[in-house]
């Protein structure tokens, strides 16, 4: 299981998520669940994963495969949105190809990726990834999304989280969450990673 965090606020995007991966008990790994790429000159994005390793990692092989090529269709875009479909059509695929029946509610395929960052001329934005490739975007209502073990870490979130908090105060905010996870579910665990992102680019 994993925990991980995207959220929303005036100055900027924060990212969290824990780096264990879990077969058992007895069966305890550490794998990196947050991923970035970025051109300083006009667009910068994160992902963070959760659910099945092997798709996961293989959504995040075809996104750097794409990202470093010449013919990049990631570099084509002109709005976080557009990354956003290119990301959920790769996870898409990914959960097809590995489940034998294709996607339904059962497999063991499945994952979810939270996605976030900016391209120059465009809005910042968050958004969840659904395994059928569909998502959501963060809205003033809705600031932050979760993926994951996600029940202990919420309230706090829920009780806490301002727009207008300083980033300084949304990465306490992250540890109490990651720490109340931490402490009920022992598929979560140590060492968290982080990323905060101020909005720079206009």
């Amino acid at each position: 299981m994993s925990y991980c965090v995207g959220i929303s606020t005036k100055y900027g995007l924060a990212f969290m998520s824990d780096t264990r991966t879990n077969a058992g008990l007895d069966d305890l790994s550490q794998f990196k669940k947050l991923f970035t790429w970025g051109r300083s000159d006009d667009r910068l994005f994160t992902l963070l994963s959760a659910g099945n390793l092997a798709t996961t990692q293989a959504v995040v092989s075809e996104i750097d495969q794409d990202f470093k090529s010449k013919k990049s269709q990631l570099h084509r875009c002109k709005s976080m949105f557009e990354i956003a479909e290119f990301v959920g059509e790769q996870l898409s695929q990914k959960v097809k190809q590995h489940s034998e029946n294709g996607i339904n509610g059962e497999s063991t395929f499945q994952a979810n990726l939270i996605l976030g960052g900016q391209i120059k001329g465009s809005k910042p934005s968050l958004f969840l990834i659904y395994p059928e490739g569909n998502f959501i975007e963060a809205t003033e209502d809705t600031p932050f999304f979760q993926i994951g073990e996600i029940k202990y870490g919420r309230p706090i979130l829920v009780r806490a989280y301002r727009q207008d908090l300083s980033m300084k105060d949304i990465f306490k905010l992250l540890i109490v969450s990651f720490d109340s996870t931490l402490k009920a579910n022992l598929t979560v665990g140590f060492s968290p990673d982080f990323q905060i992102y101020f909005y720079p680019i206009v």
